[in-house]
């Protein structure tokens, strides 16, 4: 990543922040794309801190315009886009029916059509490069849809089909530009203190939580490595997307059972702010760890295993040729 131009939307808080950190631990040029001004300055000062270079370049990313006004921005001030990683998004936590339909069509023209018009402007100059990596940030709930969050399920499924069919185009034309996406687990975030909740109790996380530098560790490494169609962050996260391979309808009736008190905890009042529609970070900052750093792991085993696949079945078919050896010599 050093010295290369790297976007990144949702880059003010979360997941988006912890990337951004990691990028500029890298020496990368890093764009940052959010609507909340606040925590835009202080990711690009963090950025700044860890070594690399930050521009602020505000944008709602639901809105096409912006986002490829803002890719023309930093490609005049940073250079030609060599990485761009969609992160942003936002959603409600409510029952389906408890959703207005202007706050479905808003969830999905953020965390789904967001990706597209990210994707969009990243290709339009990277195809006539030849050259180019994108990133979607997913999640198990691209695979496994869950109780109270329909809009955010829906978007993340929709992500991921059309992601599919882009890469698909991309190696049609035998084309050098990649397109990889990083599946997630529960990722302690500030999500569930600014998303828009319409639950008695404080939105959580269903355990395991990971930290966000967990999460961006995956996907700065997906970005160096993009050859892989996808990668898994979490063992519950491979657990969620093979079981629901194998087992749908009893995943059904389990999250049925539990999913809707799992996601939410006694512990605190819901805060009453809204990201939806305005951004909660306009005049706050709330970096990149939510509430739960007390329960949230910081690193994750099956991330290694996700990211070195090719050496461990090396590893297992040599160890399994060793076997063979020796019972031939008994033999």
């Amino acid at each position: 990543m050093d010295g290369k131009v790297v976007v990144v939307t949702g880059a003010s808080g979360g997941v988006g922040r912890a990337v951004v950190r990691m990028l500029g631990d890298k020496g990368a040029k890093v764009a940052l794309i959010a609507r909340g001004e606040t925590g835009l300055a202080t990711a690009a000062t963090e950025v700044g801190a860890e070594g690399g270079v930050a521009k602020v370049f505000p944008a709602d990313v639901a809105d096409h315009e912006q986002v490829d006004a803002a890719a023309d921005s930093i490609e005049r001030e940073l250079g030609p886009i060599d990485v761009w990683i969609n992160v942003a998004f936002s959603s409600v936590f409510a029952p389906f029916t408890e959703v207005e339909p202007a706050e479905y069509e808003r969830t999905t023209a953020v965390t789904y059509l967001g990706y597209v018009w990210g994707t969009r402007a990243a290709l339009l100059r990277m195809r006539p490069r030849n050259r180019g990596v994108i990133v979607q940030c997913g999640s198990a709930l691209a695979y496994r849809g869950i109780p109270l969050q329909s809009a955010y399920c829906g978007a993340k499924h929709a992500i991921k089909g059309f992601t599919e069919s882009v890469r698909t185009e991309l190696l049609h034309d035998r084309s050098d530009v990649k397109i990889t996406m990083v599946q997630l687990p529960a990722v302690n975030t500030p999500q569930f203190d600014w998303v828009l909740s319409r639950l008695r109790r404080h939105p959580q996380p269903v355990p395991p939580i990971f930290q966000p530098e967990v999460a961006a560790q995956a996907i700065v490494y997906a970005a160096e490595h993009p050859e892989r169609r996808e990668y898994w962050v979490g063992g519950s996260t491979a657990a969620t997307i093979i079981g629901e391979r194998l087992v749908p309808g009893l995943i059904d009736r389990y999250l049925g059972k539990t999913g809707v008190t799992s996601q939410q905890t006694k512990e605190k009042p819901p805060t009453g702010v809204a990201n939806l529609w305005q951004p909660a970070d306009e005049n706050r900052d709330y970096g990149a760890h939510g509430g739960f750093d007390d329960r949230a792991k910081d690193r994750s085993v099956q991330v290694w295993l996700s990211q070195h696949r090719g050496l461990i079945a090396a590893g297992a078919g040599g160890a399994a040729a060793a076997a063979l050896a020796v019972l031939a010599t008994r033999r």
